[in-house]
């Protein structure tokens, strides 16, 4: 029995189908259900106030171990997740409630998971977000638990407490005992049935977990004292850049959740419109980017941040950029809270949160069970969405808090190697800390140039119009409307998700776009100036929630815009209309430049399994070229480089379009020809059409069957001790019956590889069995990355585990295998959450080429009459070891640890069907490649 259903109105959206209930169980096991007829995946998340906080001195990162797998640690609570499809969900809710009443927490298992978090552990370590991060727990003070390290390693949870004499299982089984009490867990299940039936399942399964009766736990004080206050901290990242993070202890905003002042203050100091700090900043080349808000935070305590990247001029301007910082914080305070801005920012939260986009049921149970600790049961769902009440003493006591004597400035740059002092002990970053006087910070603001700093304009793009309308005719999948010389038009009116948002996607294929290391980077120079000048008008739309981009492509570049669909067309009209004035200014054109040779320059510190992935799409996709080329032309070129090279992009072109949701079919046609109209009408037009024999291809390299291709590199960064392998295994160019065989296989070896490799092995923390789709051109590929191991002994563990997976599917019984083909016909008839997903999924058949929109019912059709036999035969066919048809390419990218493997490897006899690819382009020249499905014009016939 439950203690009692408590019939609380919790506040939902507008939009909202789904069903919510409260109840306690007898346990005072707080429950949220909900039920969603919809739904095709059930799921469940229980938060538990226990956090890293709570870790005991000398077991830092207890309560992560603890929490390892599925599940996530914050500082005061943990919180575990998952889901599953609908018929498997109430025997898979029983063994996720046992883990509450009865967990196992086996000796073996300890020490697997032990080293699962220190090979986590081992991913961060050369991540700057991770290490500024701890850097500024370690600045605060060493009695509060905000200063510890939360993760754990082999270190914490190893080898000091077994010097100590300490049993870290027993430690942990302790921690469990005394710490999770159901009084301190809140559960979240989401499920197809009705209320009273899962609410039945939850009483039966969960009522037998252990209420010890638990205070909630308390750590009050504040981290900072008056010593880690009022302090400049210079520290050297790991990547390329500079940041200035200004940070003040506050308030924290969750006591004040309805009147939002960290929102009201991080929407105007973060705001990007003319007049802003950042339009000041960026107009003076010192910033490329600035973000505002509420960071870390308790009900104790908390932080308001301030991030700015800043340039190279900027490095060199820091006083006067924390002078203009605070010379903005005066004008806030000059002005007083303002009416206008809150009722502004609250209604654009309001329809915000009343038409938010449905997400995928465990991260919707995430968000709740974490919401259920912290807020009262009416505000579970909107949390601190929502701020309604306008209160100018609550947001002018937070303005107050950022003040010259509260803050901390934390400066980051590659130029302070060799002149810091300290050390910081979990992530080895070296720093260096003096004190900053108020009073240096008031000549700083004196000093700073007088800008024309002033609050934004009122936003003309929240959306006023939120009707549906109707759509003509039930359209299914997308269809062709128009189509010209001059473009396609591809078009899907929503018919599934009834809200005011639209999705325009349009391709503008330019082949004068790639054809040259040179035209490569001009191209994405060009579209990332583009997004510059647009920045300070367009900044409005987004924050109203119509979001825009401009991105470089193979062959030219795509303009996106999706959300509200009533001012959707005025930002497409100026979007287009940049595009046909665009000129180069030489300010913005340098500063530019600069960050794209920083981010050409980062890519070596990519983490050794993304370095892996990129090498292994070089080599299969034609006309790919690598990075390095594209740094090693950016310096030379300049302004009058561009200048000569936009127009000529722009001088040919198709443009691919698709429009989709809440737009009608005139509309859309109308949208698509006026910006033909711009383009290729007119007396001197910009545009011409493309030759039949300029359409854009996708090319894959076709490998040999019956051979083993290897390709090897160093790491790109010789700090890094990991070690990666992508072993990709290719198959088939896109077709039903052959997708559905190697996805049935994917899916039934994903767990068993998981299992073997990462948790028997433990060779690393990513291990991961993918399928893989190169323009249509299907494979399989393992991706695993490792300190343990060197890659070619990580590659012999990936056949041997194909080796030992043979006999799982031999064995496999019949009903194994009608439960693994439903588990995927479950998945494929998975709906679209939302607009966004669905666009995506049929920009990306446009894309490639193939235009299969009915591809999931195709491919489910295909499924039901797949018989065992038949995916023995594939396997046997494709992925065995040793089979004659099998292609595979090993991708091995050395750390530190196993340079010794690589340089041996070098002068070792190649084994029989192998070839050691040495130059990628030498090798992809010389390769047959399959067909492409993307052709041009002709493709579609009306």
């Amino acid at each position: 029995m439950a203690v009692g259903r408590e019939d609380v109105e919790i506040l939902k959206p507008r939009i909202d189908k789904r069903e919510y209930r409260r109840i306690v169980l007898r346990n005072s096991l707080q429950v949220l259900l909900i039920s969603d007829l919809d739904t095709d995946k059930c799921a469940a998340s229980m938060n538990v106030g226990v956090g890293s906080f709570c870790d005991p001195d000398g077991l830092e990162g207890l309560a992560h171990f603890l929490g390892s797998t599925n599940a996530f640690t914050a500082s005061e609570m943990t919180n575990y997740y998952f889901d599953v499809n609908t018929d498997c969900f109430e025997e898979a809710l029983d063994r996720f409630a046992q883990f509450f009443i009865k967990p196992l927490m086996s000796a073996d298992a300890t020490m697997r998971e032990i080293k699962a978090v220190d090979s986590e552990n081992q991913k961060n370590l050369l991540s700057d977000a991770w290490r500024m991060n701890q850097l500024q727990k370690h600045l605060s003070l060493e009695s509060h638990p905000y200063h510890k390290f939360s993760t754990g390693n082999w270190d914490t949870l190893d080898v000091r407490p077994k010097a100590k004499g300490v049993d870290t299982r027993q430690e942990l089984l302790k921690f469990y005992e005394d710490k999770y009490s159901a009084n301190l867990m809140h559960l979240v299940v989401y499920s197809k049935e009705s209320l009273d039936k899962i609410q039945c399942l939850v009483e039966d399964k969960f009522q037998e977990i252990q209420n010890s009766d638990r205070s909630r736990f308390q750590f009050p004080g504040q981290p900072c004292t008056s010593e880690h206050l009022e302090i400049l901290v210079r520290a050297v990242p790991i990547k390329q850049g500079h940041k200035l993070r200004i940070v003040w202890p506050i308030t924290p905003s969750i006591l004040h959740y309805k009147e939002g002042p960290c929102r009201y203050l991080g929407h105007l100091i973060g705001h990007e419109g003319e007049g802003s700090l950042f339009y000041v900043l960026k107009k003076s080349g010192w910033a490329t980017g600035l973000s505002a808000g509420e960071g870390e935070w308790t009900s104790e305590f908390s932080f308001f941040n301030v991030v700015i990247d800043l340039t190279d001029a900027g490095q060199d301007n820091m006083q006067d950029i924390v002078g203009l910082l605070f010379k903005y914080i005066q004008l806030l305070q000059q002005s007083g809270v303002c009416k206008w801005i809150f009722d502004e920012l609250s209604a654009v939260c309001e329809t915000g949160f009343h038409y938010q986009d449905k997400i995928s049921p465990i991260d919707y149970v995430v968000n709740i069970s974490s919401n259920m600790q912290i807020y009262p049961p009416k505000d579970w769902l909107v949390g601190s969405l929502l701020p309604s009440d306008f209160n100018p003493a609550i947001i002018q006591k937070i303005l107050n808090e950022l003040s010259p004597e509260n803050v901390r400035i934390f400066w980051e740059s590659k130029k302070f190697e060799g002149l810091t002092d300290k050390v910081e002990p979990w992530y080895g970053t070296a720093y260096s800390i003096e004190k900053v006087s108020s009073s240096k910070i008031q000549a700083w603001m004196s000093s700073a140039p007088n800008e024309n700093l002033h609050l934004p304009a009122p936003n003309v793009f929240i959306p006023k119009d939120l009707s549906i309308k109707n759509a003509q005719e039930e359209v299914k999948f997308p269809v062709l409307l128009r189509k010209s010389s001059y473009s396609k038009l591809w078009y899907k009116p929503d018919t599934v998700f009834s809200t005011p948002k639209a999705y325009v996607k349009i391709d503008f294929n330019c082949p004068h776009a790639g054809n040259s290391p040179e035209t490569e980077v001009l191209g994405d120079l060009f579209a990332r100036l583009l997004l510059d000048y647009l920045n300070e008008y367009a900044y409005y739309a987004q924050v109203a929630g119509l979001l825009y981009g401009i991105s470089h492509t193979d062959s030219g570049f795509e303009v996106t815009l999706v959300g509200y669909n009533h001012k959707l067309r005025i930002l497409l009209e100026t979007i287009i209309d940049k595009i046909v004035k665009f000129e180069v200014k030489p300010d913005r054109f340098s500063v530019i430049k600069e960050m794209e040779i920083k981010d050409y320059q980062n890519f070596k510190f990519q983490q050794p399994y993304q370095q892996a992935m990129y090498y292994c799409s070089l080599i299969l996709k034609d006309q790919t070229r690598p990075w390095v080329e594209r740094l090693d032309v950016l310096p030379r070129l300049n302004v009058e480089d561009l200048t000569n090279f936009a127009p000529m992009m722009l001088s040919q072109a198709f443009l691919e379009c698709y429009i989709a949701g809440n737009i009608e079919r005139e509309e859309a046609e109308s949208m698509v020809q006026h910006v033909e109209d711009v383009f290729f009408k007119g007396p001197n037009p910009i545009c011409r059409p493309l030759f039949p024999s300029q359409f854009l291809t996708n090319r894959v390299v076709k490998l040999e069957r019956g051979m083993n291709y290897c390709y090897s590199k160093e790491g790109l960064n010789p700090s890094d001790e990991n070690s990666a392998l992508v072993h990709y295994i290719q198959v088939h160019q896109d077709d039903f019956i052959l997708n559905v065989k190697l996805q049935l296989f994917a899916l039934v070896a994903k767990q068993p590889a998981f299992h073997q490799l990462r948790s028997v092995e433990q060779l690393g923390y990513i291990t991961v069995l993918m399928q893989r789709n190169d323009s249509g051109i299907c494979g399989v590929q393992f991706i695993i990355q490792s300190t343990v191991k060197g890659p070619a002994h990580i590659d012999s563990r990936v056949e041997a585990f194909l080796k030992m997976f043979e006999n799982k599917l031999y064995e496999m019984t019949n009903d194994e295998f009608k439960s693994n083909v439903n588990a995927l016909i479950d998945m494929k008839l998975e709906k679209h959450k939302n607009l966004r997903e669905e666009s995506r999924f049929y920009w990306r058949e446009i894309t490639d080429g193939t235009l299969k929109f009915d591809r999931r019912e195709a491919e489910v059709a295909a499924l039901k009459k797949l018989t065992q036999q038949e995916l023995i035969e594939f396997f046997n066919e494709n992925v065995k070891v040793g089979a004659t048809r099998k292609k595979t390419l090993s991708v091995r990218v050395h750390g530190n640890q196993h340079l010794a493997e690589y340089h041996s490897q070098k002068s070792e006899a190649v084994q029989p069907n192998t070839i050691q690819i040495n130059d990628i382009f030498s090798f992809r020249r010389s390769q047959p490649l399959y067909g492409s499905f993307r052709g041009g014009i002709g493709h579609v016939k009306l």
